[in-house]
């Protein structure tokens, strides 16, 4: 990951083997494929996002606390990656959006720890109506600016954890199937 983040793009099987000073057989027994290779660096760089979501899924923290954690940790590990080192940190963003079908489960995984907190919020009472895949929805569309790192890259110096707490507390002040009447239009018209 550090090799791919310096050079400032993905590297090869090859590369590895010249960079390490380790020979290209033992490179390839432990990494047969450029893929395999790509899966190894993915590992590395959502492992401590599994951690966090485990962590706090675990915790006995309120349920609309419990989502704040499960989005304000994430973050702030990658926005502390990204100015660590930005040019790198774009490097591997670029990388897993081009090579998304690979990192997609994690992206799963991670869907998968946020539809168990809407099971458990909705048990208290939050989030009327919605079915979980819904909720599931609507919530990642509302919190995206913190868990997207390519957007991260753009409007970092915008996004902070008191913001994020304002839009927890409005998604479990609100989030519901009700109508509130937003879409209840089919054309506007003069005052």
């Amino acid at each position: 990951m550090e090799l791919t983040g310096r050079r400032g793009a993905e590297i090869t099987p090859e590369a590895l083997a010249a960079e390490s000073g380790i020979s290209r057989a033992k490179v390839a027994a432990i990494f047969p494929s450029e893929a395999d290779l790509f899966d190894a660096v993915t590992e590395l760089w959502f492992a401590p996002h599994g951690a966090i979501m485990e962590e706090v899924v675990d915790s006995d923290l309120p349920v609309n606390r419990k989502f704040y954690e499960f989005y304000a940790r994430r973050f702030r590990h990658n926005r502390d990656e990204y100015r660590r080192d930005p040019a790198a940190f774009a490097v591997l963003c670029d990388l897993g959006a081009r090579r998304f079908e690979q990192v997609r489960s994690y992206v799963d995984l991670a869907d998968h720890y946020l539809c168990g907190l809407i099971a458990e919020a909705q048990a208290e009472g939050y989030f009327a109506g919605l079915e979980i895949d819904r909720a599931l929805t609507l919530i990642n569309q509302m919190t995206i600016a913190y868990t997207m790192p390519d957007l991260l890259i753009m409007v970092d110096d915008r996004l902070a954890e008191d913001k994020l707490a304002a839009i927890i507390d409005t998604i479990f002040a609100g989030l519901s199937a009700s109508d509130g009447g937003a879409s209840g239009l089919s054309g506007l018209r003069s005052a």
